[in-house]
């Protein structure tokens, strides 16, 4: 809860609207994993919002499956396991 309540604060103290996504990111067949995206009707909001909590920047045009509304992410860099980003952390209880 804590990580929600940090970004609400964070969006609402600088009049960011966004919307939240799910997309499922591949990098092979055995590693998957869901990540949770906070998408912005411009680009200055969604760069705002990385530059503090950090992140990979989306553009479900380019990224998901040929622009597909459910299509998932192939990426194309190394896997690396990401349990702190800016001020955000994976709670205790879920790291291993």
């Amino acid at each position: 809860m804590r990580n929600y309540t940090l970004i609400v604060e964070f969006c609402r103290a600088h009049g960011l609207d966004y919307e939240t996504r799910q997309v499922k990111a591949i990098w092979s067949p055995s590693r998957q994993e869901d990540y949770r995206l906070h998408c912005f009707t411009d680009a200055a909001s969604a760069e705002l919002f990385r530059d503090y909590f950090g992140g990979v920047m989306f553009n479900p045009k380019c990224d998901r499956e040929n622009g597909r509304a459910q299509g998932a992410w192939h990426r194309k860099d190394e896997y690396r396991r990401i349990l702190e980003s800016g001020p955000l952390s994976v709670p205790e209880i879920l790291r291993n």
